[in-house]
C-alpha cells in the first residue's frame, strides 16, 4: 500500500497542475482572473484555482499597465477616457480580490483609487482649457465645441470650476439670428390674397407661422432667434442667416370624370306559397355610376444662407400630393335591388373640395418638412 501513496500523490498533483493550467491557457485573461475569484468564493481550497490566482494576476496587472504607459505618451485628449478604462478595469479587479478572504490570502492587490482621482481632475482640467480655447475662435462652430468640452470637464468632476457657467456663455454666443422672408410665389393663390373662406392665406402667412412656431425673437428650444425683416429693422437686428422660401409646381387641375355602369341582384321574398313557405324571385337594377378625381401637387424649395460669407446652409425641396375621389350614381330597375352601400352612392352629392380646402391640405403636410428642416439647422 505505501508503494501506491508516492504514485498517488504525483497523480493529484499532475491534476492540479493541468487544471491550473487550463486556466492560464484560457484567451481572455480578464475574464479569467474573475472566473478564479469566484471559484475560490464557492471552494477556497480549489488547488487549480488557488495555483492560477498569483499567475493570472501578474498577468492582467502587466497587461495593463503596458497600455497605461502608452495611452500616457499620448498628446491628444482622448487618452483620458483611454487610460480612465484601463485603471478602472484594475480596480475593479482590485474589489474583486479584496472582498474575498480566500483570494486576499493569496494576493495583494493594488488599489488605484488615487490614480483614478488624478485621472478625473486632468481630464477635467484639460476638457476645461480646451472649451476656453474653442471660446476665443468667436464663430458659432467653435461656440458649439467650447459648449461641449465644458459639458465633458463637468463631466469628469461634477461642477469643475464654472464650467456650467462657461457653457452658458458659449451657448449664448452661438445664438443665430434668422430671417425668415415671406414666400416667393407667382400663384394664383398666393397673389389673389384670398382667404375670405376661413384661411388667412397670404405670402406672409406661412413665414409667419413658422416664426411663431419656432419661438420667434424669444425662442429657448433652439439657439437661434427668428425675424421678419420688419421686426430685424425695428430691433436694430442684423441677421446671421437668410431662409428664403418658393412656392412652385403648384398644380390643382380640373377633376377628371369617368363614367361606368355596374349591374346589381338581389333575391327577395315575394309572398308566400299555399303551405305557408317563403317564395322568392330575384330583382335588377343597374347603377349610372359617375367618378371624378384629381391629384394636387405643390412643391417648396428652402434655402437659408450665411449672411457674411453667402454660404449656403441648405438648399432642400419639399413635395406634396394630395388625391381627392368621389363617386355618386343613379339607378335604373328594381329599387329593392339595391344594397346599403349602393344607397349611399345613389344618395351621395358632391362635396367638391374649393381651392382653398386644397391649398390648406398641401400646406399642412408640406409645413412640417420645412419646419424640420429648419429647426434642425439651427440646433445642435
Amino acid at each position: 500500500m505505501k508503494k501506491f501513496i508516492p504514485a498517488l500523490i504525483t497523480i493529484v498533483l499532475f491534476a492540479s497542475c493541468k487544471s491550473s493550467k487550463d486556466y492560464l491557457l484560457r484567451g481572455d485573461e480578464d475574464k479569467t482572473l474573475f472566473d478564479v475569484v469566484k471559484k475560490l468564493n464557492k471552494q477556497s481550497s480549489d488547488e487549480a484555482a488557488t495555483a492560477a490566482l498569483p499567475v493570472v494576476y501578474k498577468q492582467v496587472q502587466q497587461r495593463h499597465l503596458k497600455k497605461i504607459a502608452t495611452y500616457n505618451s499620448y498628446n491628444e485628449i482622448s487618452k483620458w477616457e483611454k487610460l480612465y478604462n484601463e485603471y478602472n478595469i484594475l480596480q475593479h479587479i482590485y474589489d474583486a480580490i479584496d472582498n474575498s478572504a480566500a483570494s486576499r490570502q493569496l494576493v495583494s492587490p493594488a488599489n488605484y483609487f488615487n490614480e483614478i482621482t488624478d485621472i478625473k481632475q486632468s481630464a477635467a482640467q484639460d476638457y476645461y482649457q480646451l472649451g476656453e480655447n474653442y471660446l476665443q475662435g468667436n464663430n458659432r462652430e467653435n461656440a458649439k465645441k467650447a459648449y461641449s468640452a465644458f459639458k465633458k470637464s463637468g463631466t469628469w468632476v461634477k461642477d469643475f470650476k464654472d464650467s456650467k457657467a462657461k457653457m452658458d456663455e458659449a451657448y449664448n454666443s452661438s445664438i443665430l439670428n434668422v430671417l425668415v422672408n415671406p414666400v416667393q410665389d407667382n400663384s394664383f393663390f398666393f397673389n389673389a390674397g384670398w382667404g375670405n373662406t376661413g384661411y388667412n392665406y397670404s405670402n406672409e402667412y406661412f413665414q409667419q407661422s413658422l416664426i411663431r412656431d419656432l419661438g420667434g425673437k424669444y425662442a429657448t428650444r433652439y439657439p437661434a432667434r427668428f425675424y421678419t425683416e420688419w421686426e430685424a429693422r425695428r430691433d436694430n437686428i442684423e441677421p446671421d442667416w437668410v431662409v428664403d422660401l418658393r412656392l412652385r409646381n403648384m398644380d390643382i387641375p380640373r377633376p377628371s370624370v369617368y363614367n361606368y355602369s355596374r349591374n346589381v341582384s338581389k333575391e327577395i321574398q315575394s309572398g308566400k306559397d299555399s303551405s305557408g313557405k317563403p317564395v322568392y324571385q330575384r330583382v335588377y337594377a343597374t347603377l349610372n355610376i359617375q367618378k371624378q378625381s384629381f391629384n394636387a401637387s405643390a412643391q417648396m424649395d428652402v434655402n437659408i444662407v450665411e449672411v457674411t460669407s453667402r454660404r449656403s446652409i441648405t438648399n432642400n425641396s419639399y413635395s406634396d400630393n394630395y388625391n381627392w375621389l368621389e363617386e355618386k350614381a343613379t339607378f335604373t330597375g328594381d329599387r329593392r335591388a339595391l344594397s346599403d352601400n349602393d344607397w349611399v352612392l345613389v344618395n351621395n352629392n358632391y362635396n367638391n373640395p374649393t381651392r382653398e380646402d386644397i391649398l390648406d391640405r398641401l400646406y399642412r403636410n408640406i409645413y412640417p418638412q420645412v419646419k424640420n428642416r429648419i429647426s434642425n439647422e439651427v440646433d445642435w
